[in-house]
């Protein structure tokens, strides 16, 4: 599904005399090299702000955190996506809302997030996944774009008050380890997410709750800042090649693609089948990788209450998608005959 060692080898002189520069100073965490990757990502996405955190999860918990959302709250999340999404709501304390996804789009269905919203309502977070932008609703209420999928999309999703970004090395700009950021234009909300990470220091020694909320441990690191600064050159080639892949595919599997935006950036290409599973044992036998984005609803994840029944209930959309979507190798690694070869597996399977 992504070959890790072949895209470092096509950046790999920059990035490994970035690392070894890192190395060198002893300038481990912080420092003039993560504020560089900061910026760098933060214009990439046509922010003002950029605050690196230690992940993805972390960068949409402290988003939350820094708008004040915590206990008696309620956000607002669609069915499909990562755990980490809900996770991050349960983070605060803040209670999960879990709406429907579109008919023919796993992306959140702006009616289906205002037909929810009540009171207690704090925030809707709109997940731009496989590399399209969802459309979030016309509301007064906060919207935090989780953005992990969505690095390098044109143009960028930029609703939200908050935008998070992961940088797990499977994403189209990914590091050689864990890492995340949090984007914004207003300024005392980068301020308050730099705290949070910071054990809510405003001065060494002196701590304090932040929005609400006592802070924590969680930076970017200046090695994988450094790793970052490598690979950005290459992102606008590799996003290119995602896309030209991508429409072989489609012409190939008409009737089994989602629409997607012509910005894209292809982070995950997925088709829908009504004999998934079938498929993916074919494309296996056959020595094609394949991955399932997402076996369940988040509506059937037992450890927030859910079951398959509920899910079934209450976001049927979601449960289709779930039991059809299949993703296929698609990065910029791949030669035309690697996809040839998966094109002619699928026909052959499907």
């Amino acid at each position: 599904m992504v070959d890790l060692s072949a895209r470092h080898a096509r950046v790999a002189g920059d990035v490994e005399r970035r690392v070894a520069d890192v190395l060198r100073s002893g300038r481990y965490v912080g420092g003039p090299v993560v504020a560089q990757a900061e910026q760098a990502v933060a214009d990439l996405l046509r922010r003002r702000f950029g605050v690196g955190v230690g992940s993805g999860t972390d960068a949409l918990t402290l988003a939350l955190r820094a708008l004040g959302i915590g206990s008696g709250h309620q956000v607002i999340v669609p069915a499909v996506s990562f755990f980490a999404t809900v996770e991050s709501v349960l983070h605060t304390g803040a209670q999960p809302v879990l709406v429907d996804v579109l008919p023919d789009a796993p992306l959140l269905d702006p009616d289906a997030a205002l037909a929810a919203v009540t009171p207690a309502t704090r925030a809707i977070v709109a997940v731009h996944l496989f590399g399209n932008v969802a459309c979030a609703p016309d509301t007064d209420i906060a919207i935090v774009d989780d953005s992990a999928q969505a690095v390098g999309t044109d143009p960028p999703p930029a609703r939200g008050v908050l935008g998070a970004v992961s940088f797990y090395p499977t994403k189209v700009l990914g590091g050689a380890g864990d890492g995340g950021l949090v984007v914004t234009d207003e300024q005392a909300l980068a301020q308050a997410v730099r705290r949070l990470g910071s054990h809510g220091m405003s001065a060494p020694n002196v701590h304090h709750r932040v929005a609400g909320h006592v802070g924590g441990n969680s930076h970017l690191d200046a090695v994988q800042a450094a790793v970052l600064l490598g690979h950005l050159p290459d992102l606008a080639v590799r996003i290119a090649r995602r896309r030209q892949i991508a429409a072989r595919y489609d012409a190939a599997f008409a009737g089994m693609t989602i629409p997607r935006d012509p910005g894209s950036t292809i982070s995950v290409y997925v088709l829908r089948h009504p004999r998934r599973d079938a498929l993916r044992s074919a494309l296996g036998a056959r020595g094609i990788a394949s991955a399932v984005y997402y076996p369940m609803a988040m509506t059937a994840q037992a450890v927030i209450g859910g079951s398959p029944a509920d899910a079934r209930r209450r976001t049927p959309n979601a449960v289709a998608f779930c039991d059809q979507a299949l993703a296929l190798p698609c990065h910029a690694d791949l030669t035309d005959a690697d996809v040839a070869r998966v094109t002619a597996a699928v026909l052959g399977a499907a």
